[in-house]
C-alpha cells in the first residue's frame, strides 16, 4: 500500500474517510472503532494524536474526561496509567457507559493497520509531528500515513517542508477559500504543490477557480463534510437528506476524498452512483451509432 500511489489514481473511486473510526459502534479512536473501518472497506482512517509522558497516544481532546470519565490531563499520567483507563462508549460523556476498548498509544494503532487501510493523523500539538514521523518509520507505515498541516505564512511552509516533506511521508494542506487571506493561502500552496489539498469554502464556485491549478499540479482534492466544521450546507446532515445535492456536488466539483461520519450512507451513494454511471454507459439506447450496421 503506498499513499503517493493511490491518492493520485483517477480511476479510483472518491475515498471514504472515517472520522475516528467507525465510533456509533464502538469508542472513538479505538482499537476496535478502526477495526470496525477497515472491515468495512473504508480507505482511510482519521485518528487523533496527542504526546504525553514520552509516548504517543489516541485523543481528540485536551483532558480524559469525555472519553474515560478521568477528569486529568493527559500530560499528568504514566503512559501505563492512561492505557488501562477504559473508554467511554461512542463518543464518550456520562451517557456512555465504559467499554473493555482501553486508550490505545499509537503503536498499537499502525500495528493494526499496516497493509489494511491508510490512516489521516490530526496531531494536536505541530510540535509533535517528527515524533509521529518516526514512529510511523519506526513502524514501516510511513508511505500509508498522511500528515495534515495549515498553510497560512512562510514560516508555515518553511516548517512543512523542513519537518514533513523533507522526511518523505505524505502530506495534506489544508486551504480554507473563505478567509480573507484565501490567496496568500493558495499562493503557498501553489508553491508547496502538496500532493493532497484540503479544501474549506463559502459556494463551491470558489473551488472551481482553483482547481484546474491544483489538479496541475498533481494535487487531489480533499474536503470535509463533518457538521460542526464543514463548508456551508455541505455537511453530513444535509447529506443524508439529499446526497446527490451534497456528496453528488462535491465529486462532481473535483472532490475525491471524503472525509465523514456517515461512512456507510457514503459507501452506499458512491455505489448507487457507479452502479447508475455503467448502466447509462451500457445503456443501448445510449450507445454512439455503428457505422457498420445496416451495411451488410
Amino acid at each position: 500500500m503506498n499513499y503517493f500511489e493511490y491518492m493520485p489514481n483517477r480511476a479510483r473511486p472518491c475515498a471514504i474517510v472515517a472520522h475516528r473510526g467507525v465510533w456509533r459502534a464502538a469508542p472513538e479512536n479505538s482499537l476496535l472503532a478502526i477495526e470496525q473501518v477497515i472491515a468495512t472497506k473504508c480507505d482511510v482512517v482519521e485518528i487523533d494524536v496527542r504526546s504525553a509522558d514520552g509516548e504517543l497516544v489516541l485523543l481528540h481532546d485536551d483532558t480524559l474526561t469525555r472519553m474515560t470519565g478521568v477528569d486529568a490531563w493527559p500530560e499528568h499520567l504514566t503512559v501505563q496509567e492512561l492505557t488501562r483507563l477504559r473508554l467511554r462508549n461512542r463518543d464518550g460523556g456520562e451517557s456512555n457507559p465504559p467499554t473493555d476498548e482501553f486508550l490505545p498509544r499509537l503503536k498499537d494503532i499502525f500495528a493494526l493497520t499496516r497493509d489494511r487501510i491508510f490512516v489521516h493523523v490530526d496531531v494536536k500539538h505541530r510540535d509533535v509531528i517528527p515524533d509521529v514521523i518516526a514512529c510511523a518509520k519506526e513502524m514501516q507505515v510511513d508511505k500509508q500515513v498522511d500528515f495534515w498541516a495549515d498553510l497560512k505564512t512562510e514560516a508555515d511552509l518553511d516548517w512543512v517542508r523542513r519537518e514533513i516533506v523533507s522526511r518523505g511521508v505524505p502530506l495534506i494542506a489544508r486551504v480554507r477559500l473563505g478567509e480573507a487571506d484565501a490567496e496568500r493561502q493558495l499562493e503557498l500552496a501553489f508553491e508547496l504543490k502538496p500532493f493532497v489539498c484540503e479544501l474549506s469554502f463559502r459556494d463551491l464556485a470558489q473551488v472551481a477557480a482553483v482547481r484546474d491549478r491544483l489538479e496541475n499540479d498533481g494535487a487531489t482534492l480533499w474536503v470535509n463534510t463533518l457538521d460542526p466544521v464543514a463548508s456551508p450546507g455541505f455537511t453530513d446532515t444535509a447529506a443524508l437528506r439529499d446526497p446527490d445535492a451534497v456528496w453528488g456536488q462535491l465529486m462532481d466539483a473535483g472532490f475525491s476524498a471524503i472525509q465523514t461520519d456517515e461512512t456507510e450512507a457514503l459507501r452506499v451513494f458512491i455505489d448507487g452512483r457507479a452502479a447508475d454511471a455503467e448502466e447509462h454507459r451500457c445503456s443501448p439506447a445510449l450507445r454512439p451509432p455503428d457505422p457498420q450496421a445496416g451495411a451488410k
